[in-house]
């Protein structure tokens, strides 16, 4: 039986999630799988109209 409005994740308990998101933000790259895929999308997108930032 679970108490409402209570949850316990391994992954933040260990730090995981925070080395994640230092990584992601020091690299430029995320670590998720849809903020990869949009990261690439954009890329595609940028290269085919020749757009630089």
């Amino acid at each position: 039986m679970k108490i409402p409005g209570v949850s316990f994740s391994w992954k933040r308990a260990l730090g995981v999630t925070q080395v994640k998101r230092n990584i992601a933000r020091a690299t430029g790259i995320p670590t998720t799988k849809a903020g990869i895929e949009r990261k690439i999308g954009q890329m595609v997108i940028n290269s085919l109209l020749g757009k630089k930032k």
